[in-house]
């Protein structure tokens, strides 16, 4: 079905469907839409004319009240924070590049508003310099990023219970951080594993409230895309259709939007192992570069894709919960769901519900992945995992749709 305006609120994450002069008359770059794309482009990385013309631009309104509101923070620090959190982002890959072989991990730091490097004690005093000197903290640990990563690979190869909800590198603890389901933890086959993974590696156990859980839903009237009777939310415009999480639908089957009308067909899905797909846009729907803000603030264009740092604030936009913020918890996070194990995750401080399942998850106006699961709401708290937007585009060939 083919409409000419826009008459829901609520409308799919990144896509538009009829006219523009019907719908208004801001242009697509900057018209109001639902849940929305971030697109990537070849000159996107840090320092290239397009990364840096993303860090001149101005902070949208939106991300502005939702850290005032989430952080407890005045309009001046949120955009201290943000210029911090963009520096700490192009730093990075060339600390990481620096440090070389010493390399133990990076994470920003809220306190000081600096990106801290660990590196090892045989890290030379040359190296050190030249990280304080590009305006890094230093942290001197234990066990290299390589070995953490490869104590982690070696987790990856159990077979977890369900009283294990994840696991991933924690690099500020210089450990891999088992997290297990409070309740569950003196189960037999808990404790069995937990022995296990001591074994291949530096391992720290903490607690979490709940198993992870997807986030998909069953069909409520008015929210953004369907298939079958499985409700989810759009993550970022790609050109030629949108991303979102796997678990909401296999490779072939049909999408339609908020209203009933055919948007496309997922031309690419994969869970567990990852939690990824893509669907291709036609009839009468097309994307734009935008996230939804829900009302709760304005809508977010998004300019690039370039990663946040462990320690970054991100929000997330998503079609039951619409528009929370939190922090980046971990990276690399394998994540035991009941369907089977998903790897290369990212964790975060971010509620999320049913419904909410291949949304936004945005930091600054850079697109970071899609919302995969978690456990806890957004009345009790809890914690959200997504899927790296970079890592879709890379399996599938897509090129974001920016702004």
């Amino acid at each position: 079905m083919r409409r000419t305006g826009l008459t829901h609120a609520g409308v799919a994450a990144l896509l538009m469907l009829g006219s523009w002069t019907a719908a208004g008359t801001l242009p697509a770059s900057a018209q109001d839409a639902p849940g929305s794309p971030a697109a990537r482009t070849a000159d996107s990385a840090p320092g290239s004319p397009a990364a840096r013309t993303a860090d001149s631009a101005p902070a949208s309104t939106a991300l502005l009240d939702a850290m005032q509101r989430d952080f407890g923070l005045t309009r001046a620090e949120a955009e201290d924070r943000l210029a911090a959190e963009r520096e700490a982002t192009a730093l990075a890959p060339r600390a990481r590049k620096t440090a070389g072989p010493a390399y133990g991990g990076a994470w920003f730091d809220a306190g000081n508003e600096k990106l801290t490097v660990a590196v090892t004690p045989d890290a030379d005093a040359s190296t050190v310099r030249a990280l304080r000197a590009s305006g890094a903290a230093v942290r001197t640990v234990e066990h290299s990023a390589k070995q953490l990563d490869a104590a982690k690979s070696r987790i990856d190869r159990l077979d977890a219970p369900s009283g294990v909800s994840s696991w991933s590198v924690d690099p500020s603890a210089n450990t891999v951080v088992v997290n297990v389901v409070g309740d569950r933890r003196a189960d037999n086959d808990v404790r069995t594993f937990v022995t296990t993974a001591r074994a291949a590696g530096p391992v720290t156990v903490r607690t979490v409230r709940a198993q992870a859980e997807t986030f998909a839903a069953g069909t409520v009237g008015g929210d953004p895309y369907y298939t079958g009777n499985v409700r989810c939310s759009i993550g970022f415009s790609v050109h030629g259709g949108f991303v979102t999480a796997g678990h909401c639908g296999g490779a072939g089957q049909q999408v339609r939007g908020w209203d009933g009308s055919y948007i496309g067909n997922f031309q690419g899905s994969s869970f567990p192992g990852d939690d990824y797909a893509w669907v291709n846009v036609g009839s009468g729907w097309w994307t734009v570069p935008v996230v939804l803000g829900w009302g709760t603030v304005s809508d977010q264009l998004v300019r690039g894709s370039n990663e946040a740092p462990v320690g970054a604030s991100i929000c997330r936009s998503g079609s039951t919960t619409h528009w929370h913020c939190g922090r980046v918890l971990a990276k690399n996070e394998t994540v035991n769901y009941s369907q089977g194990a998903v790897h290369q995750m990212t964790k975060t401080s971010v509620c999320a519900q049913g419904g909410d399942s291949g949304g936004s998850f945005i930091s600054g106006d850079q697109a970071q992945g899609v919302t995969s699961g978690g456990w806890g709401d957004c009345s009790s708290g809890g914690e959200t995992w997504f899927q790296p937007v970079n890592e879709i585009l890379n399996r599938y060939g897509l090129t974001l749709h920016t702004a």
